[in-house]
């Protein structure tokens, strides 16, 4: 039996060792080619001993004004977190309290929807109000995918907290906008925390809306990056260097938030 167990154990370590091998290698080999020179990234020997170069992240600063494109990033990305959550979490609590489920397909339908469908609608509205190359258009548009996600994520957050909290905030006194702002959404910080990083990895990486409504003015960092390739050559050491850019706040934020995430849902609040 023990023998059996073992062996069990062994098999599930080797296939998540597999499992993460098959993930992280990308990112890997990304991280060593950002520190190659054109030749030795296009060569096939000594893969992992080389002499490792700075130049292509100084490149990427100095030559392409990378700060400049994380900037246009980050208010796009918080810009459209921020709104979504602002109609997002209210309109999750009154579809999982009311039981509005034909409303929530709806919603579902417009987030299953593939995005390039609308890329022709959005330009020619947002060219008749002049605001192609700008923040606003960047940040509606992104909010057609993060404000439906956070939606349904939140739905059915809401639904498995039980309504005595919200008695017990009435009793109190409370009005139903207080018990909302007070009580439901405080216990909400796992949900609300991990549905605004989904919302922001989306935004931050999205590419198919910025290749239509972004201009020089509001550049992001997925439209900078796919300027390292030409027709002619294609500059590697600075596209992985950029590409690490870009990976490194998500991936900051994935583990400061991992907390949060994890943590358990009001624990204690309500038993019985």
């Amino acid at each position: 039996m023990m023998r059996k167990k073992r062996g069990v154990n062994l098999l599930l370590s080797l296939l998540t060792l597999l499992v993460l091998f098959v993930f992280a290698f990308p990112f890997v080999w990304m991280l060593i080619a950002s520190f190659k020179t054109q030749s030795q990234i296009m060569s096939t020997e000594n893969i992992l001993i080389f002499e490792p170069t700075f130049k292509n992240y100084l490149s990427v600063f100095r030559e392409y004004d990378f700060l400049e494109f994380i900037w246009n990033s980050l208010i796009v990305a918080v810009g459209s977190t921020l709104l979504s959550l602002l109609l997002g979490l209210p309109a999750a609590y009154a579809i999982a309290r009311h039981h509005l489920h034909k409303l929530g397909l709806v919603i579902l339908v417009a987030r299953i929807i593939p995005g390039i469908t609308f890329l022709i609608p959005w330009f020619i509205l947002f060219s008749q109000i002049n605001l192609v190359d700008t923040y606003t258009s960047l940040i509606l548009s992104h909010m057609l995918v993060g404000l439906p996600f956070i939606i349904w994520i939140m739905i059915s957050f809401f639904e498995a907290l039980p309504t005595e909290i919200e008695e017990a905030g009435l009793i109190d006194g409370c009005t139903h906008h207080e018990v909302f702002l007070r009580i439901i959404l405080p216990i909400s910080g796992p949900g609300v925390i991990t549905s605004s990083l989904l919302s922001f990895i989306f935004s931050w990486n999205n590419f198919m809306f910025s290749i239509i409504l972004a201009g020089d003015k509001t550049k992001t960092l997925p439209i900078a990056v796919f300027n390292f390739m030409s027709y002619s050559e294609i500059n590697w050491g600075a596209l992985m260097a950029a590409a690490c850019i870009i990976t490194l706040p998500v991936l900051i934020i994935a583990l400061l938030a991992q907390k949060y995430i994890v943590s358990g849902l009001a624990a204690g609040a309500v038993k019985g």
